[in-house]
């Protein structure tokens, strides 16, 4: 049996708490680990300020045990999504989910509206709940994510590969055979001068496909394609006015366009109705994720399939392995070109 004296020796020798530290500074528990997580964007400089001072004063220490326990105890898993508005994304994030859910686990769904600054309050947050491991569905390059990586952080990168150019965990699709797929498929369509409208091309994602469709479309047609885009999350009305603006720039509809989501398309399909042309016969329209919601509201669009119900096994299989220790792989799942050209309605 332990006396109460044992107790309390054992007590001081392991140092002070997270609760001592929190009745000194006059703040909660939360807001404690939050601060000594590197969370400081929702704390006043004088919260801040207190923990930090009775952190140094008490000699407060992170009991790395605990850390490690309750790592190993959680059953949250962080997914930090680029664009929620994207289906495509939203589709994933689905598929992750139902995934997780068979394996006992908890997702915490958040949108960094593909901005650094959110990305790292996220990863600093979830970081502070100690959470299984992180799921990056388009990751851009951020000061806590490179802190994070450095470490060793379970991190599985979705769709886009690491932003820091390292071995990182990625599952997605060969991103440079999907845009020489769709350069082989206008050129056998007949289109001599395709558009290419395009998102941020801070997504290395989109960048490649990009890419990829000019070199292959350089070897077909012996010249690149005219690119438009912008980095606006508003991928409908990127689609629109880059169409718009080509009409009135031509007096014609572009032959083929090759656009880089499917949101995109959409866009440009409204331009060409507003411009006074049929989508589905003035233009060889291609999109890109053929997302759950063709079927519904463009059955007539050819797209390339990205394979989402089959992300979320493979995503929640990569992070348990690397949280076991297991080396880092990239897993690329087969895509399609889904030919709906003679569709008619």
């Amino acid at each position: 049996m332990t006396s109460n004296s044992e107790t309390g020796r054992r007590a001081r020798s392991q140092g002070p708490s997270i609760a001592t530290v929190a009745r000194q500074a006059g703040v909660s528990t939360a807001t404690v680990s939050r601060i000594v997580n590197g969370v400081t964007n929702k704390a006043s400089a004088d919260t801040i300020a207190r923990v930090q001072k009775a952190v140094s004063d008490l000699g407060y220490r992170p009991s790395s045990a605990g850390q490690t326990l309750r790592r190993s105890e959680s059953r949250l898993v962080a997914l930090v999504a680029a664009n929620l508005a994207n289906p495509a994304m939203s589709a994933i994030a689905a598929s992750v989910e139902v995934a997780l859910r068979e394996k006992g686990l908890v997702m915490v769904l958040c949108d960094s509206h593909d901005r650094p600054d959110l990305q790292d309050e996220y990863l600093l947050e979830m970081r502070a709940q100690a959470v299984q491991g992180f799921i990056l569905l388009g990751a851009v390059d951020s000061p806590a994510l490179k802190e994070m990586v450095e470490a060793g952080q379970s991190i599985v990168f979705v769709n886009r590969a690491s932003p820091l150019g390292n071995g990182s965990a990625f599952v997605g699709i060969d991103n440079a055979q999907a845009g020489a797929d769709v350069a082989e498929f206008l050129f056998g369509k007949g289109v001599q001068e395709p558009l290419v409208i395009h998102g941020s091309l801070a997504s290395s994602a989109t960048a490649i496909r990009v890419e990829a469709f000019q070199s292959r479309f350089m070897e077909l047609r012996g010249r690149r394609a005219a690119v438009a885009g912008s980095d606006s999350l508003d991928h409908l009305e990127i689609g629109r006015q880059e169409v718009a603006a080509y009409i009135e720039a031509n007096g014609r509809p572009p032959e083929g366009v090759f656009c880089l989501s499917d949101l995109i398309a959409y866009g440009a399909a409204r331009a060409l109705r507003e411009a006074g042309y049929v989508p589905e016969q003035d233009c060889v329209l291609i999109g890109f994720d053929d997302n759950p919601m063709n079927d519904w509201i463009a059955p007539w669009l050819t797209s390339v399939r990205v394979p989402y119900r089959q992300f979320g096994p493979v995503i929640v299989e990569t992070m348990l392995n690397l949280g076991s220790g297991h080396r880092a792989p990239v897993v690329e799942l087969p895509h399609e070109l889904v030919d709906r050209s003679d569709w008619r309605g």
